[in-house]
């Protein structure tokens, strides 16, 4: 393996780099962009082009998912990824927004394509997560260093997923999955490829950035009216800050779900030689 020593780069370097690496993440998150730029246009609209709101942003979702399959943008892969996440999405979006359970609620009345009083553009919020992590997995060609046992990142995953329904009726088990996952990926490096250059950077804190950014999107989709907390009922507040703790194990709910389609991504690589290195790290870059 290649490794040079580590030096400052100069400013047009680093802007260079700053613009490639915005550029992916703007390309990553295309689809879930444009859906919550739909939620934010349509905000004072109970009905846009003679449809209820709700049925409007399911076939705008659709169509937005016909279209970066027909540019080419979305592979069959993340295609998987955004379809299983759907279901598994609407499955738990039903239980939440029960009468019994209540933990949010969608406003607007008549839509068609729902599911009980699920609006079925719902399943899209959450395969928006699946279809960024399949799309910056493409775009940055992860590789990973000590990347553990995928049955034990299987496991937190299900258990993970579990415990969204399983916390109304006895203990919640999220800090102890999110501990868990401190020991699972705890010692996870990822390799991202941004322009000529692989960087090195632990794994964990990006999951938490994501799950940041998208606190802040939702805060942009409750402003938008397209679902409500009970809290938000007599007028808009900022969602819980809480509330990341609940992003942060639906991404890696998603991170796994994703990995399960690029296994290849996590065993040693033949070409690790050929790849330079802007660190020096003790192990070698790719780990089974």
């Amino acid at each position: 393996m290649k490794i040079e020593t580590a030096t400052f780069p100069p400013p047009q370097a680093i802007a260079t780099e700053l613009f490639q690496f915005g550029f992916k993440q703007v390309m990553a998150c295309l689809f879930g962009g444009a859906l919550l730029l739909g939620m934010l246009l349509t905000r004072e609209s109970a009905t846009v082009s003679g449809l209820p709101r709700n049925d409007f942003l399911f076939l705008y979702a659709v169509g937005l998912q016909l279209m970066l399959i027909g540019l080419r943008l979305e592979h069959g892969k993340e295609l998987v990824v955004v379809i299983a996440f759907h279901i598994l999405a609407t499955g738990m979006e039903w239980f939440k927004t029960s009468p019994e359970i209540g933990s949010w609620q969608y406003p607007g009345e008549g839509a068609i394509f729902r599911i009980y009083q699920v609006p079925l553009f719902a399943g899209f919020l959450y395969s928006a997560v699946g279809s960024y992590i399949a799309r910056a997995w493409r775009l940055f060609e992860f590789r990973f260093e000590n990347y553990p046992s995928v049955a034990w990142t299987i496991i937190l995953a299900a258990v993970a997923y579990l415990n969204f329904f399983t916390h109304h009726y006895i203990f919640d088990m999220r800090w102890v999955l999110i501990g868990a996952s401190f020991l699972i990926f705890g010692k996870t490096f990822i390799y991202i490829k941004n322009g000529d250059t692989h960087r090195r950077l632990p794994l964990l804190p990006g999951l938490f950035a994501v799950a940041f950014a998208i606190w802040i999107a939702e805060n942009l989709g409750t402003y938008a009216r397209a679902w409500a907390y009970p809290n938000q009922e007599n007028g808009w507040q900022l969602v819980h800050f809480g509330k990341i703790s609940a992003w942060y194990l639906l991404m890696l709910l998603s991170f796994v779900l994703v990995s399960l389609i690029q296994r290849k991504s996590l065993n040693r690589s033949d070409d690790a030689n050929s790849l330079c290195i802007h660190v020096n790290p003790k192990k070698s870059m790719f780990h089974p």
